[in-house]
């Protein structure tokens, strides 16, 4: 029986319009006089500050916990700007395994594995009413490494439920190799779905436990229930 849900967010939960990756551009070259600073990185499936500490070695700014606070209290304000500003939706099947896992007669845990940092996850979530749907999560506040992340994610499911964990016991859904590799490092169940920059045929080399199109593919009742 499935008794924790971990869900990444973008790509997964939502799409946000880039306002992720347009904020951390534009803070790139207003902060720190780098214009087209993100041309060169790789966002799908990283972390907020992993990808913050590529950019600080590729441009040789110190990598300063000065310089990551000042980066982040710009980021987190333009976020929300640009989230009013762009296009986005949650994707296909959200609302309906929400829904799902709350009705399940054996009700798990809900959280986040997600490689934002708690405030820009909960800045995104909020915008698309869905921040409220989670008792728990991992952030990039806990480490730069997505398995970091995931091992942080599955404690604090743990601390929710009062009781540890087998891997078996832990679902993770995401849209990246990243998510799988960081799921199994936590011996969890994964499901892949093809709602980012991967499709589920291409997820389905890295070996998840399931890929589907999209959530709607699935129901939550037939894994977790």
């Amino acid at each position: 029986m499935v008794r924790l849900v971990l869900f990444d967010i973008d790509g997964t939960l939502i799409n946000s319009g880039g306002a992720g990756e347009k904020a951390f551009a534009r803070v790139f070259a207003t902060h720190f006089g780098v214009p087209n600073g993100t041309e060169k990185l790789r966002f799908a499936g990283r972390t907020d500050l992993g990808i913050l500490r590529e950019f600080f070695v590729q441009n040789a700014i110190e990598p300063s916990p000065e310089n990551t606070a000042r980066f982040f209290e710009a980021y987190v304000f333009l976020l929300g700007h640009m989230l009013q500003n762009l296009p986005g939706r949650v994707l296909p099947g959200v609302w309906t395994w929400l829904h799902d896992l709350h009705t399940l007669p054996h009700r798990p845990a809900i959280g986040l594995l997600t490689g934002n940092i708690r405030l820009g996850a909960e800045i995104k979530l909020r915008h698309f009413q869905l921040w409220e749907q989670f008792a728990t999560g991992g952030f990039a506040d806990d480490s730069a490494e997505r398995n970091g992340i995931a091992a942080a994610a599955k404690a604090r499911g743990e601390a929710v439920l009062g009781q540890k964990l087998r891997g078996e016991e832990v679902l993770v859904i995401g849209d990246t190799p990243h998510d799988i590799s960081c799921g199994r490092h936590i011996g969890a169940k994964v499901l892949a779905v093809g709602t980012g920059m991967f499709r589920a045929e291409e997820l389905r080399t890295f070996q998840p436990d399931w890929a589907v199109d999209h959530l709607d593919r699935v129901s939550a009742l037939e894994l977790c229930g």
